[in-house]
């Protein structure tokens, strides 16, 4: 129903986009050369909403509390953000109502560290933290829809990741919550990625709305881990924050490292540029389709490492996908060192007569 609801609705905001002249134009920010509507979430909420809706109660306050009040204010925000343009700050301030509204009101925490050093966080760290994670996680999906296919793949990949889990430990709610999430966004890609007249972008609107899925997913995912109740599960996480942290790996790496590498050339962690592994991954030569496809095989290959070694222990667990992650997304960079330094050199072509010529290449 999620895949067939946005399937269906995409062409009429396209007709509405068109209309409304609502495009995302091309411009330094931006690496698409034409203009394109980005009014995909509108699509991909409508499905999830309509679809949720039907299927699952949505006064059902046990199951997920407050999800829905929440996703009303970060697609408020997001959709604002196609058409208009947000301040970043309204942005965040947005985040961390919608974050409050599922944390502090529907209680959907994080209050075990899971052997952290043995630290166990009161009501208001929990809180803290909680809120915290939820605004990385949704930035950070954000951050990485750059590139046709990337961010509607990896919400794919993720996503089906939480459900299995959640369906082989007979957590219903949680398992359609997933099958929906992962409809909507099939049919999306197929908007985004292989139509040719009628493409559209996701928007901050969709980007948003799944990240803060997966990331209330993640804590869920967490909580159902945690060291009183994990007994009763037919598959328990011991290591489970890290076990999460490799199924969200691409925009938990991509994203930290963004963020340091912008302070250390004295530049704010909020300003956008061109450093995020999908503008490396293009400066290399591959299509969008191809990131996308790479980045998509890397989550896979570290999803099936944390799985495997889901025993292996919170903090060795965590800190092998943190280091492996850095590796791994480190080497476009030295390709591209390689490529910078071939291109650049000056090399003198002698004619037979004449001055000798001399040829410069550079990339981007």
């Amino acid at each position: 129903m999620s895949f067939l609801l946005v399937f269906l609705s995409v062409p009429t905001i396209l007709r509405v986009a068109y209309y409304k002249n609502l495009f995302d134009e091309p411009g330094k920010r931006h690496i698409h050369k034409k203009k394109v509507p980005n009014l995909g979430g509108l699509g991909i909420f409508i499905g999830f909403l309509f679809t949720y809706t039907f299927f699952l109660n949505w006064f059902d306050f046990d199951s997920v509390p407050f999800l829905i009040p929440s996703l009303l204010v970060i697609f408020s925000i997001g959709i604002k953000d196609d058409i208009l343009v947000t301040a970043p700050m309204m942005k965040l301030l947005g985040q961390i109502l919608a974050a409050f509204i599922v944390v502090g009101f529907g209680d959907i925490r994080i209050t075990d560290f899971h052997g952290f050093f043995g630290l166990q966080p009161d009501y208001f760290t929990s809180l803290g933290v909680s809120i915290l994670l939820i605004i990385f996680i949704v930035n950070g999906f954000n951050l990485i829809d750059g590139v046709d296919g990337l961010a509607g793949i990896s919400g794919v990949i993720s996503t089906l990741s939480f459900s299995v889990w959640f369906f082989l430990n007979n957590d219903m709610h949680a398992t359609i919550i997933g099958v929906i999430v992962i409809g909507s966004l099939l049919a999306f890609l197929y908007y985004n990625v292989f139509s040719k007249t009628q493409k559209i972008f996701m928007g901050d609107s969709g980007s948003m709305v799944i990240g803060f899925i997966l990331a209330v997913l993640a804590i869920r995912f967490m909580e159902a881990n945690a060291s009183a109740v994990r007994d009763n599960l037919n598959i328990p996480m011991t290591s489970a924050p890290a076990v999460a942290v490799g199924i969200l790996i691409v925009p938990v790496i991509d994203t930290i490292r963004v963020f340091f590498l912008r302070l250390s050339r004295g530049n704010s962690p909020f300003v956008a540029d061109k450093n995020h592994i999908h503008h490396r991954l293009l400066t290399l030569g591959f299509s969008h389709i191809q990131v996308a496809l790479i980045l998509g095989l890397v989550n896979i290959l570290f999803i099936a490492i944390s799985f495997l070694l889901k025993d292996f222990g919170m903090l060795k667990l965590m800190a092998l996908n943190l280091v492996l992650g850095f590796v791994v997304f480190y080497i476009p960079a030295i390709f591209i060192r390689r490529k910078a330094k071939k291109n650049t050199q000056f090399v003198m072509q002698p004619r037979l007569v004449g001055k000798p010529v001399y040829f410069n290449t550079c990339i981007r």
